[in-house]
């Protein structure tokens, strides 16, 4: 599992390219927006991120077939 911190424009450019957007398409653009502005949206990334900061924190890591589900429902890939 690859430690690094994701920034907000990570996230949104992965949504994008995961939906098959162009980066400066209406909905890719539609959805930073919603991004920017839903506090939803907002506190789910947060939790996210305090989960990945407390698994470092205690130098925890989860077991393979448990990360590759995480992965395989984020629709993303190790790198």
């Amino acid at each position: 599992m690859n430690p690094q911190k994701v920034t907000c424009k990570e996230v949104t450019d992965h949504i994008c390219k995961s939906l098959g957007e162009d980066l400066d398409s209406p909905r890719c653009l539609a959805i930073k927006e919603h991004l920017n502005s839903c506090p939803d949206c907002q506190n789910y990334f947060t939790s996210i991120e305090k989960t990945i900061d407390f698994y470092k924190k205690y130098n925890l890591e989860l077991p393979k077939e448990s990360h590759d589900k995480l992965m395989d429902l984020l629709n993303l890939t190790d790198e």
